[in-house]
């Protein structure tokens, strides 16, 4: 069984919709062992923008899959 990464992404977006990013604000943190290090990470960098409501950031599991798509 393959090891799971965990990995921080987000940035500012340009609307509350958080369906576009703003060119050159994305971040990607990590990889992670852990998800519990991905956690602490995404705590720490989601309080440093707390006061940007367009600021968002979310953990993924890398390899991960959305539900309903297919395998390319």
């Amino acid at each position: 069984m393959a090891n799971k990464r965990y990995w921080v992404i987000g940035g500012e977006y340009r609307s509350l919709d958080f369906d576009q990013i703003i060119d050159g604000t994305g971040r990607v943190i990590g990889p992670f062992s852990s998800l519990t290090h991905a956690e602490y990470a995404w705590r720490t960098i989601s309080e440093e923008h707390r006061s940007n409501c367009n600021m968002r950031f979310t953990i993924v599991q890398e390899g991960a899959r959305t539900a309903g798509k297919a395998a390319a």
